[in-house]
């Protein structure tokens, strides 16, 4: 890619909390936001906020134990939402750069073409049937 497709590190920065990039980083766009590993990428962009909303509690005198427990209580929920929440953040993330949001579902589509294609071969199409 050149370096008109791709972010700077400023842009990919501030790329990461929110702002749109330009229309000619689309290509980029779409491979971060629906390409392969773009689960892995969001989630490391929102647990490195969440690692520094926790560490201040590490400075608080006490057992590793304690703030082990302190930190999980923080820090488990927060990763539990953001896996949960990952579909619609990126479809968000989609739309805000005009682009389509059904290709966060392109690879899932891509992967299991063959399972729906088998179905609609031995069952027919929904469509088809008078129910």
């Amino acid at each position: 890619m050149s370096d008109k497709t791709r972010p700077n590190p400023l842009q990919y920065l501030a790329y990461c909390y929110g702002k749109v990039l330009p229309p000619s980083m689309q290509d980029w766009v779409r491979n971060d936001l629906a390409g392969k590993g773009a689960r892995r990428r969001t989630l490391i962009r929102v647990t490195l906020p969440g690692l520094l909303l926790v560490s201040p509690l590490w400075l608080i005198p006490t057992s590793t134990g304690m703030h082990l427990a302190m930190s999980a209580l923080l820090f488990l929920p927060f990763l539990y939402f953001a896996h949960a929440l990952d579909k619609v953040w990126r479809t968000h993330r989609l739309r805000q750069h005009n682009l389509d949001p059904e290709l966060v579902d392109e690879l899932a589509r891509q992967r299991d073409a063959h399972i729906h294609e088998a179905y609609r071969k031995r069952h027919g199409r929904a469509e088809d049937t008078d129910s």
